[in-house]
């Protein structure tokens, strides 16, 4: 391969939007395993969230893919192969790239964590309105004590 075509190739990875279009593979192979990887990214993303377990699962795949990405990124780089062999690369690098977006924008992972964030949340929001309903904080300043108005009324 031509030097000017390696950094064709390379451009077209570092473009902005180059997954825009782009599908994920229907099976890959990741650091020499097969890999169902259109199947799993589907299955994971329909699920609302992701027990625990399945977590290290899927944060596995995403290192094992990040790795995999590149090592063809420098396979291009630096590798002795022909254009065309670094263009297959480059829409496989793609597809990995499409694969890991949809991996990374996964909703709630942890029910656990989200409830007692909701529930901390909650707490607070209680405290705040018993600050403002026993007086101890002026509900317009946000400031404990004496606000404009204290005095009326009483």
């Amino acid at each position: 391969m031509k030097e000017y075509e390696r950094k064709q190739l390379i451009e077209r990875l570092d473009r902005e939007g180059a997954t825009v279009g782009a599908e994920i593979p229907e099976r890959i192979e990741v650091q020499g395993e097969p890999v169902d990887l259109r199947q799993f990214v589907f299955e994971i993303k329909r699920r609302e969230t992701i027990p625990s377990g399945e977590r290290e699962r899927v944060d596995q795949a995403k290192k094992n893919l990040r790795r995999e990405r590149l090592q063809r990124r420098q396979q291009i780089e630096e590798g002795d192969i022909s254009f065309e062999e670094g263009e297959r690369l480059v829409r496989s690098i793609i597809g990995i790239d499409r694969a890991l977006n949809g991996l990374e924008n996964l909703g709630p992972t942890d029910l656990e964590r989200e409830q007692q964030a909701t529930e901390a949340a909650d707490r607070k929001r209680w405290m705040s309105f018993l600050k403002q309903a026993l007086g101890h904080e002026d509900a317009s300043s946000g400031r404990l004590g004496g606000g404009a108005g204290r005095g009326r009324g009483r």
